[in-house]
C-alpha cells in the first residue's frame, strides 16, 4: 500500500504537519494484517518526514514512545489509549480500532505524549459510520454528475467511466478513516441506466473502489435498481415473492461477493420519486427488503432500505394529504416484520433535510426493526456549500432526542467531489469531519468537534484566527435559519435547484411542501383536533406537546399549526414580529461573519481565504435577498408592518 500524494488537492484535516508529533516518535507496531500495515505505512511516511532529527519513526523493537497493540478486550472498532512511564499505548479491539487509536494519536498531537493519562476507552456508538454518495456514472440532463452535488464532479467517475488512477479515493478513504467512517455507498440512490450496470458487466469499477479504500477499513455498498432482474437479467417481473427473480438475486450477490469479498451490501430507493418498488406487485415493503436480505446474508452484507416513501404527485388542494405522514403510514405497520439484516433508513425528519423539522415518528415507532438515520452532509437545503452552515449542533440535538442515537448506524449524504477542497467551501470540510466523530460518538460537543478540525486543519492555529473561525461557524446554523425559514415552515426556495428564495415556489406543485400562508395567518395544521392527524404518529408525550398550541416548542410552531400573525410566541414576540426580526438579524449576522473573516486573512492560506471570502460575499447577498422576498412577502399577506420602522419593500 502507498499514501497518496496530492499535491494538487487540499489535504484537509490531514496535512503533513498534523503528523509532526507521532513522526517525531519511536513507534512500535505489535499487530499484523492490511489495517496494521496501513498504519505501520502512516508512522513511516510520518518518521521519514518529521523523525530525521529525532530518531523517531517506526522501529520493530527497543524502547518506544509509541505502542500500538491489540487487544480483544476493547471489541469491534474499539481502542484504549494510556499513557505511563513515558511510553503511550494504544491498544485496538481489532486491526480497525489500531487504525483509529492512531488517528485519535494524531489528534492529540504532543497533547499524547505529555505527562501520564489514565486508561480511556474509545467504542463507536454506531456499528456502521456510513456515507451515501449520489454519484453518477454519466452526466444527467438535470442532475449532473452529482445529484445534489455542489463541489464538482464525481471523485469516482468522469465522462462516464471511472476516474483514471483512483489515488485521491484512497486519499478520500485516509480522510474517512481519521473520523472513524467505515462504509461508503459510492452510487445514486436514484439509480439510472448505466449506473444499474455496476451490478453486473460494470462491477470491476466497484471492485476497484473497494480496492483504494479497503486500507483505510471502509467497505464499499452499492445502491441498485429494484426492478434489476428486469432490466438486467431479461426476467418478465421483479416480483420479490417470485422464485426466478429471488433466484437471480441470490445469484448476482453471489457474483458480487466472489468478486469482492468484504462488500458491504446494498442500498435501495424503492416506490419513491419514479423509483421501482413491490408496491407494483401488492408487495409491502418488508417483501422487497426480506428479498434482498435473503440473497446478502450468506455473505454477512446488509440492505439499507430507504423509507423515503411518499406521494409526489399530491393534489394541493387537498389539505388532508399530509406528505410529513407517508412514512410512518408505511412502514409503521411493517415493525418486527424485516430481516435482521435488513435495515431500514430513515431521514432523520418527516420531510426532506429542512434546516428545521421534528424528529421522524419512524424513527420513535420502529422498536422492533433495525433503523439507520440518515443525514445530509451536502447542504442541499442549508446553502449549498455556498453559504457557511456548520452542521453539528443540528445533527447534535437530533441525536440526542429519545433513542434516535440508539439506532444501529448513522448514514448521511456525502458533500464531496472533485473540486480542489473535497467540498467546495473550505469551511464545508468541518461538516464531514463533524458526521464522523457524532457517528462515533454523538454526545461529543459541537464546538469541542470544531476545536478538534480546526487544530489538525489549520494546525493549532493560534487564538484571533480561532475566535474568528467560532465567531464565523458556531452559531452558522441558526444563522441560516434566521435568514431564511424560521419556525419551521421550511421549503420556501427555487423549485428544482432549492437555492435561494421563493416563497410560493412550491406552494401549488405536487411535492406536498406547503406553507399555507393566507392573509389570516401561516403554517401546517398538523393536529390530530383539527388537522391531518400527524401529531398522532408520535408518542407521548411528544403527541400531546405538538398538538398544543401552548407547549409547541416556537422553532417548530409553524410545522404543527397554522397561526394568525398575531399568535404571541414564547418569546413574547408576535408572529409576524418574529419574521422580520430574525430576517434582519440573520443578514446582519453574516455581514459580521464577513467582517471577522476579513480580519484573518494573514492567518490562513491565501487559496483558502480567498475562496472563503468569495463565498462569504455571495452569502451576505443571498441572505438580503431571503430578508427583503420573506419580509416583504408576509407584510404584503398580513398587512402588518414592522414595529421597528425598517424598510420592506
Amino acid at each position: 500500500m502507498s499514501i497518496p500524494e496530492l499535491t494538487d488537492v487540499h489535504p484537509a484535516w490531514l496535512p503533513p504537519e498534523a503528523f509532526q508529533a507521532v513522526g517525531s516518535r519511536r513507534v512500535l507496531v505489535r499487530a499484523d494484517g492490511p489495517l496494521a500495515e496501513t498504519v505501520r505505512e502512516e508512522v513511516a511516511r510520518a518518521g521519514a518526514q518529521y523523525g530525521a532529527t529525532n530518531s523517531g519513526g517506526l522501529t520493530d523493537e527497543g524502547p518506544a514512545d509509541l505502542v500500538l497493540t491489540l487487544s480483544e478486550s476493547e471489541g469491534a472498532d474499539g481502542y484504549a489509549i494510556s499513557r505511563r512511564d513515558g511510553v503511550t499505548t494504544v491498544a485496538g479491539g481489532d486491526p480497525a480500532g489500531l487504525l483509529y487509536g492512531f488517528f485519535h494519536v494524531v489528534r492529540l498531537g504532543e497533547g499524547a505524549f505529555e505527562g501520564d493519562r489514565e486508561i480511556e476507552h474509545h467504542r463507536p456508538a454506531m456499528r456502521r459510520r456510513m456515507l451515501d454518495h449520489w454519484d453518477n456514472i454519466d452526466v444527467h440532463p438535470v442532475m449532473g454528475q452529482v445529484e445534489r452535488g455542489y463541489s464538482g464532479g464525481s471523485i469516482f467517475w468522469e465522462d462516464g467511466a471511472p476516474r483514471p488512477g483512483l489515488s485521491r479515493v484512497r486519499a478520500y478513504g485516509r480522510l474517512l478513516a481519521a473520523t472513524g467512517i467505515n462504509a461508503v455507498a459510492i452510487n445514486n440512490v436514484n439509480v439510472h441506466a448505466t449506473e444499474a450496470r455496476l451490478l453486473t458487466d460494470r462491477l470491476g469499477e466497484v471492485a476497484a473502489i473497494a480496492d483504494e479504500l479497503r486500507p483505510y477499513g471502509i467497505r464499499v455498498h452499492l445502491s441498485v435498481n429494484f426492478a434489476s432482474p428486469m432490466a438486467l437479467g431479461g426476467l418478465p417481473t421483479a416480483d420479490p415473492l417470485d422464485e426466478d427473480v429471488r433466484a437471480w438475486w441470490a445469484a448476482t450477490t453471489e457474483h458480487v461477493y466472489a468478486t469482492i469479498p468484504d462488500f458491504g451490501g446494498y442500498v435501495v430507493k424503492a416506490d419513491s420519486e419514479g423509483q421501482p418498488g413491490p408496491f407494483a406487485y401488492a408487495r409491502t415493503h418488508a417483501d422487497g427488503a426480506n428479498m434482498l436480505a435473503e440473497a446478502l446474508a450468506p455473505h454477512g452484507g446488509v440492505v439499507h432500505w430507504r423509507a423515503f416513501v411518499y406521494n409526489h404527485r399530491q393534489d394541493w388542494r387537498d389539505r388532508s394529504t399530509d406528505r410529513a405522514r407517508a412514512a410512518y403510514d408505511h412502514f409503521a405497520p411493517l415493525d418486527g416484520r424485516f430481516m435482521d439484516n435488513a435495515i431500514l433508513q430513515v431521514k432523520h425528519g418527516p420531510m426532506d433535510f429542512q434546516t428545521r423539522e421534528p424528529v421522524s415518528p419512524v424513527i420513535l415507532a420502529m422498536r422492533r426493526t433495525r433503523l439507520a438515520v440518515e443525514l445530509q452532509v451536502t447542504q442541499e437545503y442549508t446553502g449549498q456549500q455556498r453559504h457557511v452552515c456548520y452542521l453539528a449542533p443540528m445533527w447534535s440535538e437530533i441525536l440526542a432526542f429519545e433513542n434516535v442515537a440508539g439506532a444501529g448506524d448513522l448514514v448521511a449524504v456525502s458533500n464531496v467531489g472533485a473540486d480542489r477542497f473535497w467540498t467546495g467551501h473550505p469551511l464545508a470540510q468541518a461538516n464531514l469531519y463533524a458526521f464522523g466523530r457524532l457517528a462515533w460518538d454523538p454526545a461529543l460537543d459541537p464546538a469541542t468537534v470544531l476545536d478538534e478540525w480546526m487544530d489538525m486543519t489549520f494546525i493549532r492555529p493560534g487564538e484571533p484566527l480561532r475566535r474568528a473561525l467560532h465567531a464565523v461557524m458556531d452559531g452558522s446554523w441558526r444563522t441560516y435559519e434566521r435568514y431564511t425559514a424560521p419556525l419551521g415552515v421550511g421549503f420556501m426556495v427555487r423549485p428544482g435547484h432549492h437555492y435561494g428564495p421563493d416563497v410560493d415556489g412550491y406552494e401549488y406543485t405536487p411535492w406536498g411542501t406547503y406553507h399555507f400562508a393566507d392573509r389570516d395567518g401561516v403554517g401546517v395544521d398538523r393536529t390530530r383536533a383539527t388537522g391531518t392527524g400527524f401529531t398522532g404518529q408520535y408518542p407521548q408525550p411528544w403527541s400531546d406537546v405538538y398538538e398544543s398550541l401552548e407547549r409547541c416548542p416556537d422553532e417548530l410552531l409553524l410545522f404543527f399549526h397554522h397561526v394568525p400573525y398575531d399568535h404571541v410566541l414564547h418569546s413574547g414576540s408576535t408572529v409576524i414580529q418574529h419574521i422580520y426580526d430574525t430576517h434582519f438579524a440573520g443578514a446582519e449576522e453574516v455581514a459580521e461573519m464577513r467582517a471577522q473573516w476579513a480580519k484573518v486573512g494573514d492567518l490562513v492560506a491565501p487559496d483558502v481565504h480567498a475562496r472563503v471570502t468569495e463565498l462569504l460575499d455571495e452569502q451576505l447577498r443571498c441572505a438580503e435577498e431571503w430578508r427583503d422576498q420573506v419580509n416583504t412577502y408576509f407584510f404584503r399577506k398580513s398587512g402588518v408592518p414592522d414595529e421597528r420602522g425598517r424598510r420592506i419593500f
